[in-house]
């Protein structure tokens, strides 16, 4: 089986590329760079081209929930765009409140971009990482304002900079797909003494190669 493996960044994925190296012809990897835009054109291309049975999109994620600590790894059941919109009189409207898109119009479903593959009582039983809520930004979010303001609209427990790109084009693409994020910090710290990059770049890639071989076992 073919798995596309997608990272903004190398350095997010390099331990798992390089214990992958004796499979080439099962794992391609495809580094989008960061941010929404780069991630949503490069898939396109990519998934045009050359279409992957698989897709599994791997890095480092912001908490907003203290469930979810730095360190951990979590598995995305949900995300869409955080900052796409407009604030009025100290409210933010999203694309959904302005009527510039409709809840549940493909591929949106109760305006969020869900991975279908975890209705799957099979795949509940393969991915056992904690599923979450995510948001995607443009900027990572600083100001207790901003910050408020997005988890009062969308109750996530992270936020990343490509996860809805990646969504959005693996379900118009009918790509079936994963989305897998190791926490560095909590959103809105600033000292970044305290975020755990490393560990969480570690802990990711465990678990990224640990889900490819047993996707690869399961489809022989």
């Amino acid at each position: 089986m073919k798995i596309a493996l997608v990272a903004a960044t190398q350095k997010e994925i390099l331990p798992a590329m390089e214990h992958l190296r004796d499979h080439s012809g099962e794992v391609v990897t495809l580094i989008t760079g960061v941010g929404m835009m780069a991630t949503a054109y490069w898939l396109t291309r990519s998934f045009r081209e050359d279409p992957p049975a698989m897709a599994i999109q791997a890095g480092i994620a912001g908490s907003f929930n203290p469930s979810y600590a730095p360190g951990m790894v979590v598995s995305v059941l949900e995300d869409m765009p955080g900052d796409l919109g407009v604030v009025e009189s100290g409210h933010w409207k999203d694309l959904f409140d302005m009527g510039l898109e409709q809840d549940d119009a493909a591929p949106w479903q109760q305006r969020m971009l869900k991975n279908p593959l975890f209705g799957n009582w099979a795949i509940k039983e393969l991915i056992s990482l904690a599923g979450v809520r995510a948001i995607t930004v443009n900027q990572v979010s600083w100001e207790a304002e901003a910050i408020r303001r997005l988890k009062e609209k969308y109750q996530p427990d992270i936020e990343t900079m490509e996860g809805a790109a990646f969504h959005y084009v693996c379900l118009m693409e009918n790509i079936p797909f994963f989305q897998i994020r190791a926490i560095s910090n909590m959103v809105g710290e600033r000292d970044r003494s305290k975020w755990k990059t490393g560990e969480a770049i570690d802990m990711l890639n465990q678990q990224l190669i640990a889900l490819i071989n047993l996707l690869n076992r399961t489809a022989r």
